[in-house]
């Protein structure tokens, strides 16, 4: 598997166990590691294309006994192609207006995060994030990271995505969105614009993070195909069964 070597020992830990946020009875750790200083974009690179991700100025991936619900996906954006529902979701939404930004919080950004959470997400740690805790997630990257916003013709703010860029692709790190609107699709909206923008910057992918078969959270992900989940260390396409949820 292509890697870039890493230029220092890298010191891995494991977490405490905690319930799984995306399956039921079962609980999860993971393998963390932190991202700091002059070598952390070269780290990242190595660790992104090992399956893990990045939160904050950590890096992780799960290590939970006796599981392996978690698969490692991303879609194949050279060969992408736009079909049925998601040409559909794509022609509703294009006339929004998606910005590059800088990784800072706004008020803006967070009220939008608060509803989204409240909706998609009651009760869970996300819910309960202040402004404080939203910027360190926005803002606390070692790496090159950057926000995009999409809005409507009359400025109003209806999607967010946090992106991470690496040498051979974008990696959609947190995207949130305005629910229970007029616009159908935005969370697969967002997916089909950095697919764009990886396309035009001749870049072969974008990370989705994990996707999990028996998580309603996680089954839009198989929508994008061509889909590569990483098996055994090395990247295979594969066919998961696609779910139309955003």
């Amino acid at each position: 598997m292509d890697q870039t070597p890493l230029k220092r020992p890298q010191f891995f830990f494991t977490t405490a166990p905690l319930p799984c946020p995306y399956l039921p009875d079962r609980l999860e750790r993971k393998l963390v590691t932190e991202l700091s200083g002059s070598v952390a974009d070269s780290a990242h690179e190595s660790l992104a294309r090992s399956g893990f991700r990045r939160s904050h100025s950590i890096a992780y991936a799960p290590a939970c006994p006796g599981c392996q619900a978690c698969v490692p996906v991303r879609v194949v954006a050279s060969d992408f192609q736009r079909r049925r529902s998601l040409a559909r979701i794509w022609r509703q939404n294009n006339d929004l207006v998606a910005v590059r930004v800088p990784a800072r919080a706004s008020t803006e950004q967070y009220e939008l995060f608060a509803r989204y959470q409240q909706s998609r997400h009651s009760g869970s740690d996300m819910a309960l994030m202040g402004f404080y805790e939203y910027s360190a997630m926005i803002e606390d990257s070692p790496i090159d990271t950057f926000l995009v916003e999409y809005r409507d013709r009359t400025g109003d703010l209806c999607a967010v995505c946090l992106t991470d860029r690496t040498s051979d692709g974008l990696s959609a790190v947190y995207s949130f969105f305005e629910t229970g609107g007029a616009r159908d699709g935005l969370g697969n909206y967002v997916v089909l614009w950095l697919i764009d923008q990886a396309q035009r910057l001749n870049l072969p992918y974008v990370y989705l993070g994990y996707w999990i078969e028996n998580s309603p959270k996680m089954a839009y992900k198989a929508r994008f195909q061509p889909l590569e989940h990483l098996r055994e260390n090395r990247w295979e396409r594969f066919s998961p069964k696609a779910s139309s949820q955003d």
